[in-house]
Parts: C-alpha cells; structure tokens; sequence
C-alpha cells in the first residue's frame, strides 16, 4: 500500500428512534456497533468487504450506502471522491428497527470527513445536515453521530440536534426477532391525520420522557405511552404489538424501537432486564434475542490508522 493513501476507522453505535411517543424526534444511542475500515486507493477502483449483519444483502458496487454516503459528502465539498477500500463488520442488526440505515450514512460520513481531514473542516452542524439529506431524517443519524439520548428537529438553520446525558440508572434491554420489517411499510401504515387528543397525548408524553430519562427513572412507564404511531403499526407486526402490550402490562416501559419489529424496554436496574427476557419468551411463538445494552455517550468516531493503533 502506497504510503499517501489514507487509511481511517469507523465505529458507529446502533440506534433506537421514537422511544414511544417521540415520534421522527427522539433518538438513543445503544452500545452495539458497526465498526468500518476505510482506505483511500490511487487507483479509480471499488472494493467492499462486508461480514455481520445483512452481510448477504448488502451491495458491493456503488450503490452501497456507505459509498453513496461518502461520495454525498466529496461532492458537497466539491472534491473528487478516490477509489476505495471498504472493510466493515456489522454488529448492527439489520431491518431490525436499530438504525441499521442511519448507521450506514453516519459511518460514511465520518469516513469522508476522515479522509478529508486537513483538506476539509466539518462542523457538528455539517455533519448532521448531510448524513440528514441521505436519510431523510434526523432522529436515527443524531443520536449515531452524536450518541446519548437527542432531540432532533429541522428549522429555518436546516437540521439541528440537542444532545442529553442519560440517568444511569435506566438500562436498556433490546428484544430482537429474527423477522425484518420495511421503514417505507411501517410509515405507509400511519394516517395522514390524527385527533387533537391524540396529539395532546402524545405532546405530553415526548415532554415527560425527557424528564424520565434524565432525572426520573421511575415515570418511564407513563413516560412512554404513545397514541401516534404504534398501535397503526400493529397489523404488520403483530409478535411484536403483542410482545409490547404484554411487558407494559407488567410495568416494564416498552417501546416499539424504530420501525420495528425490535422491542426496546426502559429499563429501571440491569436486573429487571432478565425479568422482561423471561416474560419475552413466555409471551409469543417468536424467538426474541435479549441483548442487554448500555447507552453509548460518545456517538461515532473516526480515527486514522496510527491514531487507532494500540
């Protein structure tokens, strides 16, 4: 390898979105990462190496979202993207509503802003505002970029994100299927409209978790009621309704992450957790894989390969 071409790594955290009533504004970063080697080569050519997660599916041309992602940002920057060496393992579950997406395009991000380190300056805002134009929305690729718990909107200043330090005493638990759920479906099963109580309903809530998550643990089950999106969403997933129904029943804040089919549990101490993965496997004819997370504070990262080394 030639000793100009720029070697730099990725790791970018999974995410969960919407945490019930935030619906398209809260996210939070969990402690499941896809990590990414990117090398800049002289030559105009493309590889792609990809093991983990949707390893099967996953494009190995151009239209790989990671490259699509890089080359988004060289031509923001007016810059001619170089030919590229991709080597990534996905530790993020795909289709699994845990921004499997989102931590694509934030990962290619980070990569371009790596390899354009010293030629290039990028601003939070920046990044936020490009990984946004490739995902459409800002509450997946916040909390992956920045990590903890965000709020996420879009203004006249185009997209922009507070950042939150989470209570450490809320301990998140991911229930994971081994079915797969479309974004794109489970946005086309939401009406148009929705009554002003529900609205109100759900104003309130997005208020209270804010406070649940960051000062009081013990208000997450009120916290994360929500009339907005996840009973509409039901008919498409129904394990994962039942599932959720279910856990909340008991007292466990549970949530529907992302678009699904994943469930999310808020939940108040690391042992309460097996309590909610016992009930899981009690509950549906689906095999639900626990995975006892923690929430990542430092969103993703990019190194050149001496800065990684150990």
């Amino acid at each position: 390898m030639a000793e100009d071409q720029r070697t730099v790594l990725v790791r970018v955290p999974a995410t969960s979105a919407n945490l019930g009533p935030g619906f398209d504004t809260l996210g939070l970063a969990l402690s499941v990462y896809d990590e990414l080697t990117v090398i800049a080569l002289e030559e105009d050519r493309l590889e792609i190496e990809v093991t983990g997660s949707g390893a099967a599916e996953i494009p190995r041309d151009e239209s790989n979202l990671v490259v699509r992602s890089i080359e988004h940002v060289y031509k923001d920057v007016g810059r001619q993207m170089p030919g590229l060496r991709i080597i990534a393992n996905n530790g993020v579950p795909h289709g699994r509503g845990l921004g499997s997406s989102g931590a694509a395009v934030t990962a290619g991000v980070l990569a371009a802003k790596g390899l354009l380190e010293g030629d290039v300056d990028f601003t939070d805002t920046d990044l936020l505002r490009l990984a946004t134009e490739l995902e459409g929305h800002p509450d997946n690729v916040a909390p992956a970029l920045f990590g903890g718990l965000t709020i996420a909107w879009t203004g006249e200043r185009g997209p922009q994100h507070k950042k939150l330090l989470v209570h450490r005493g809320v301990a998140p638990l991911v229930l994971v299927p081994e079915s797969t759920m479309s974004t794109t479906l489970a946005r086309s099963l939401q009406p148009p409209q929705v009554s002003r109580e529900d609205a109100i309903f759900n104003v309130s809530r997005s208020a209270l978790l804010i406070a649940a998550l960051t000062q009081s643990p013990e208000l997450l089950l009120d916290a994360t009621a929500d009339r907005l999106h996840q009973d509409y969403r039901a008919e498409a997933m129904p394990e994962t309704h039942k599932l959720v129904q279910t856990l909340r029943q008991a007292g466990f804040a549970a949530v529907v992450s992302g678009a699904g089919p994943s469930v999310l549990v808020l939940a108040d101490g690391p042992g309460t957790r097996l309590d909610a993965v016992e009930l899981a496997a009690a509950t549906t004819h689906t095999p639900w894989e626990g995975l006892m997370l923690a929430v990542d504070v430092r969103g993703g990262t990019v190194r050149t390969r001496a800065e990684g080394s150990t």
